[in-house]
């Protein structure tokens, strides 16, 4: 759990830097600071969903995580929770709940968030959770200048996601083979060019409610003869 804590740290800290930064840029920098970073964060999530060596089963786990997703309406809860934080801050216009949710999901669905945190759990070894402390802690400068108070609270989020990982990785150690691990990093890839999008209001896509499909490939054991059968159906057809 150390170095999820230390993750949370850094984020809270950047994010009060970038809080200092806020109210010194005026908007038009603002607006074109969050085009940068929807490019990037584009960049990122493309780099890391071409990893991919199985389609089918990154397919099969978007489809069955985000109807999952969709049934216990996880973004909508996130938002809920955002607005109620709004509420209690006394800001408003929907900025607080806006800045938890992007970067809750930009610093939870990440390959780094989800290999360091099992790293952590399996090995005791934080070394790739202090490097993504790092990052997120300097983006949480950027972030936070634009999108404002709610960048802060996403530390929370990465404390109960990755710590909740780093708990039950000893369990999961049977099932996490190095496949299951880079299909788990690849569908948060791709999941981090819905973010983007979202950034770029290119199109609002629910990426929360597509969150539970990281975990599917925990069960490829289990999928992988449905999906084998799949590919001889199609084969057939073709």
């Amino acid at each position: 759990m150390f170095g999820t804590i230390v993750n949370s740290l850094a984020i809270l800290l950047g994010g009060c830097l970038g809080l200092l930064f806020q109210k010194g840029i005026a908007d038009r920098f603002k607006n074109t600071v969050m085009q940068a970073l929807g490019l990037s964060v584009l960049m990122i999530g493309m780099s890391g969903a071409l990893k991919s060596e199985n389609i089918l089963l990154l397919i099969f786990s978007l489809v069955v995580g985000s109807l999952v997703g969709e049934a216990l309406k996880v973004e909508d809860k996130l938002t809920a929770f955002g607005k109620w934080m709004e509420a209690r801050s006394g800001r408003g216009e929907g900025q607080v709940a806006r800045g938890f949710v992007a970067t809750s999901l930009i610093y939870c669905v990440g390959a780094m968030a989800i290999v360091g945190a099992l790293e952590s759990g399996l090995t005791g070894n934080h070394e790739t959770l202090y490097a993504k402390s790092l990052l997120d802690g300097v983006s949480a400068v950027i972030f936070a200048s634009t999108l404002g108070v709610g960048v802060l609270l996403s530390a929370l989020s990465v404390l109960v996601y990755q710590g909740a990982i780093t708990l039950a990785a000893g369990a999961l150690a049977v099932v996490l083979v190095d496949a299951v691990i880079l299909e788990m990093s690849a569908i948060g890839g791709l999941l981090i060019v819905g973010i983007a999008v979202n950034i770029l209001e290119i199109k609002r896509i629910p990426v929360g409610n597509m969150l539970p499909a990281v975990f599917v490939p925990l069960f490829y054991p289990v999928v992988e003869p449905f999906l084998t059968k799949l590919v001889q159906f199609l084969q057939t057809l073709f």
